[in-house]
């Protein structure tokens, strides 16, 4: 069940992430009223670091999508309000009509993760419709490039070409010119995760559902699509997956965990599905011995559906990873400094150091939080940091907040650095609590607002 990237040198210590991977087809449905099972929050053991959740078929109605345009999605909404009293943070998404991509990660996380792009892909109706397709949000995670993809490819048991060109299209249009980014085939990591639709060949209605009663799920995966691809084609030969040992995942009567009893009386398949692919390594030679290559391995610690979920005709899967490997960057470009933090009046003087190589913008903000933020435009006050600042040198920068509008409490904060240039947090303090002082009451100046 473990599949391991070679690199593994001697030397510092490494460190482990444990990742939790989410798919499912919610076929327009709301979100259900507890989610702990599929997020794994009744496991004590688990000490998640990264949540990465994507679903196929949410509600894209023209009026569901204006609201969503407006507020958040329902699902996205939830998500956060589940995972934020966990200090989890929604660092990035991407929406495609039926589509979402999300990537939550624990606040200490924050500065290790530079988000370098978030791209669609339509291929529905000739590549001009989103119905289907991939997302794909691109990212550096501790200085390693990971890339994160979620799809829904053509239904039907006669497309199954159509589904692996399709497959191959997504991967090709994630280019990305303009940008000081590798190919994807180049990126440490790429997940790949979605309803991918791929179907059990051959085998007749009676005897793949007598295989699903009686467990005999291995005599299933020899006609599985997707199985029988990754044995032969090139490209899908580099992707790994976790083996087979649930129930096929489609296709379900809603509000049961009975498959399809309709007149079409569909035929169950793994159509949900999570793969990755590692970064091919060069030969080790003797002049770049492979024990001098950075440590970078991915473990597969469990693979499974959750029957426990009934809206939608497909059962959600997750995958639980954990992601060993040696930082290429240790420490964060900026470092805020709330032990020195005082107010006078209505605001607050934050004290900030910078990495030499850190290349600031006019557009950069510092925001003050409440514990528990959802997202980082969940400020309660910001400054930008050339407008405010109070001195600069080499080694220290300070600049004042306005916490006129926030009322004396008991509740602690903490401080995020965005940079513009890097569209990331790249420092976060530890949490304090403001000190006391006389809040001036008034209205806040109106002025545009820093947004992502």
């Amino acid at each position: 069940m473990e599949a391991v990237n070679p690199r593994k040198p001697t030397g510092p210590k490494a460190m482990n992430l444990s990742i939790h991977v989410v798919t499912w087809n919610v076929a327009s449905a709301a979100p259900p009223l507890d989610l702990n099972d599929l997020l794994q929050l009744n496991n004590q053991n688990l000490n998640l670091d990264i949540y990465v959740i994507g679903l196929q078929e949410m509600n894209a109605g023209i009026i569901s999508r204006l609201a969503d345009t407006a507020f958040e999605d329902p699902w996205s909404s939830f998500f956060m309000d589940v995972l934020s009293p966990l200090s989890f943070i929604k660092v990035s998404y991407v929406r495609m009509q039926g589509l979402l991509l999300l990537v939550f990660a624990k606040c200490q996380h924050l500065p290790y993760i530079q988000i370098l792009s978030t791209k669609s892909t339509p291929t529905g109706l000739f590549g001009y419709w989103g119905n289907k397709g991939g997302v794909n949000i691109c990212l550096k995670l501790y200085g390693y490039y990971v890339s994160i993809i979620n799809c829904h490819l053509p239904p039907h048991m006669s497309n199954n070409d159509q589904r692996l060109e399709h497959f191959d299209r997504i991967l090709e249009m994630q280019n990305f010119e303009g940008l000081d980014i590798p190919n994807i085939l180049d990126h440490d990591l790429i997940l790949w995760i979605g309803d991918m639709n791929f179907r059990i060949e051959d085998f007749g209605l009676h005897f793949v559902r007598e295989s699903i009663k009686n467990r005999y799920y291995s005599d299933l995966w020899e006609k599985d699509q997707l199985s029988i691809a990754r044995r032969h084609d090139p490209l899908l030969r580099e992707f790994q997956e976790g083996p087979l040992l649930f129930p096929p995942t489609y296709k379900f009567d809603k509000n049961s965990n009975d498959y399809d009893t309709s007149e079409k009386k569909r035929k169950p398949a793994w159509t949900d599905r999570i793969l990755w692919r590692l970064k091919r390594q060069p030969q080790a030679s003797s002049h770049t011995p492979s024990l001098l290559a950075p440590l970078f391995s991915l473990s597969l610690k469990s693979y499974v559906s959750h029957m426990m979920y009934s809206i939608s005709d497909h059962k959600p899967v997750t995958g639980t990873f954990v992601l060993e490997l040696k930082p290429l960057v240790s420490a964060p470009l900026i470092t805020l400094i709330p032990e020195d933090l005082w107010t006078m009046e209505n605001n607050m003087l934050i004290s900030y150091s910078s990495a030499p190589d850190f290349l600031s913008s006019p557009w950069d903000w510092i925001g003050l939080y409440k514990v528990g933020l959802r997202h980082i435009n969940d400020y309660v006050s910001y400054v930008w940091v050339g407008d405010n600042q109070v001195s600069s040198s080499d080694s220290l920068n300070q600049v004042y907040i306005d916490i006129s509008n926030i009322p004396e409490t008991e509740d602690q904060f903490l401080l995020c650095y965005y940079s513009n240039n890097l569209h990331s947090v790249v420092g976060i303090s530890r949490p304090f609590q403001i000190p006391p002082c006389s809040f001036l009451r008034e209205d806040p100046l109106g002025e545009a607002q820093p947004q992502i």
